[in-house]
């Protein structure tokens, strides 16, 4: 009853020694956990070699979308989100009805000398 499988099942020829020895340095890290305004707690991990201050406040929580804090008794709140405004929405902030009116008249009479159908006024 010869067998010619491997002497350990689940591993391959040359595999070599298993274990942590083989998987390179761990750095240390420092655990950090986040909190968001419904109590799900975030941990993010970070080198321990990282100064305090570049370490983030405030994530967004991936489970939930809101912004997560490290002060779990105080989450940060949800900013109000304002609604999409399009180009001409933001044009319209910056520009009265009479310079509007203005620059759409410059524009046609470049247009109208380009094409070379200027008209008398």
């Amino acid at each position: 009853m010869a067998s010619g499988g491997s002497a350990i099942r689940g591993s391959r020829v040359g595999a070599g020694p298993m274990g942590e020895q083989d998987r390179g340095f761990h750095a240390d890290r420092i655990k950090v956990s986040y909190w968001d305004a419904l109590g799900n707690e975030t941990v993010k991990y970070f080198a321990a070699t990282l100064p305090e201050d570049e370490i983030p406040e405030t994530i967004d929580c991936p489970s939930s979308g809101l912004p997560a804090g490290r002060d779990k008794e105080n989450p940060p709140s949800v900013v109000k989100l304002e609604p999409y405004k399009t180009h001409l929405a933001y044009v319209k902030e910056r520009r009265t009805e009479e310079e509007a009116a203005q620059l759409l008249e410059d524009a046609l009479t470049q247009l109208r000398a380009r094409r070379g159908t200027t008209t008398a006024s």
